[in-house]
């Protein structure tokens, strides 16, 4: 190999590939050991760039659990169906439906509000937006005064933007900040400190915190309606990133919206732990509160319901990406007890 030529970055990038932390080692290994071109051109293959995945040519077709009755449904219906036909185009799409009282949210081919999306083998940040398990509580407080729950409620957390300040702060699960620090996505310490700091909080829009009592039994229930707040929108952030350099490699014409992470891969598999992790999270933020105020009340919960939206539940290789939506089937949600609250 007298003649042997060193192999430089551009050598690579002109045979189409595509600049990566990978091009050291592989340039370092070529040169090294003086490969011709046929056995380079071998050792490349390994590297060589998946095939771009175009968008189906008909769009997949899916339930429409919705019918419009006044000329404003009309409206909104043919709005939210015209931005599922074009979502239902996203190359990893199966299956599809749209609920009752859907509505859209975002530019044309974006998830609609109550839309539920089936996608193989890939998860789709977009598709559970920022506000990741936006979830649901109720707990029955018995036969404790309406309003004194109320006020008891109100005494322990508020709406808004911001956390809690560092004397006003819950205590954060010792296991819980174990599961942050075990997952290379959350663990962090700005994302450990908003998970702190956010503990006991409901934000904003159409979160609410309500009291009231059954018509069946007459005790007072509490019900909160939040997500993941801070945490849950710093990792919907980093998902979208990681989606977008996977959708540039691998499906260009997809929407940035749309973009996905393989679910196999490294990082799909460490994404979908964090999903974990933040459901947990929003699940004792609810939890936190309602303790608080029986404890402030003095009663004991007789009972206590809790579900999410927001969210991507999985069945072997296919994962349901639900918008505002909420699943029946209780294999999607192994933790719940009782019926499921649909809001």
């Amino acid at each position: 190999m007298e003649n042997f030529e060193k192999v430089t970055g551009h050598t690579l990038i002109n045979l189409g590939y595509k600049p990566g932390k990978w091009f050291e080692d592989a340039l370092k290994y070529i040169n090294t050991h003086k490969l011709s071109d046929t056995a380079m051109l071998a050792y490349l293959e390994q590297h060589k760039p998946a095939p771009v995945i175009d968008l189906l040519e008909t769009p997949v077709t899916y339930y429409k659990n919705i019918k419009a009755e006044t000329p404003e449904e009309t409206a909104n219906v043919d709005m939210v169906v015209k931005s599922m036909d074009v979502l239902m185009q996203t190359p990893t799409v199966v299956a599809g439906a749209i609920m009752p009282d859907a509505c859209p949210t975002g530019g044309t081919g974006v998830i609609p509000v109550r839309g539920v999306v089936v996608a193989k083998n890939a998860i789709h940040p977009g598709m559970h937006s920022a506000d990741i398990c936006c979830s649901v509580m109720l707990t029955d407080f018995g036969k404790a005064d309406p309003k004194q729950v109320l006020d008891a409620a109100h005494s322990v957390t508020h709406f808004g933007p911001g956390g809690r300040g560092r004397d006003t702060q819950f205590r954060f699960p010792d296991e819980l900040r174990t599961a942050f620090e075990e997952n290379r996505l959350l663990n962090n310490n700005g994302m450990i400190q908003a998970a702190r700091k956010y503990l006991g909080t409901q934000g904003d829009g159409n979160h609410f915190l309500f009291v009231g009592t059954s018509k069946k039994t007459g005790n007072t229930m509490l019900v909160t309606h939040h997500g993941s707040r801070g945490p849950g929108a710093m990792l919907f952030k980093k998902g979208m990133q990681i989606a977008e350099f996977y959708r540039k490699q691998l499906s260009p014409k997809t929407l940035p919206k749309n973009a996905w992470i393989p679910a196999d891969s490294d990082d799909g598999k460490v994404y979908w732990d964090a999903l974990q992790v933040i459901r947990q999270w929003t699940k004792t933020n609810h939890e936190v509160l309602h303790n608080a105020t029986l404890e402030e009340v003095g009663v004991e919960k007789q009972n206590r319901f809790w579900n999410e939206h927001n969210f991507v539940f999985k069945d072997g290789d296919l994962y349901y990406h639900a918008k505002g939506a909420t699943p029946l089937d209780p294999k999607f949600m192994p933790d719940i007890t009782g019926p499921r609250l649909i809001p």
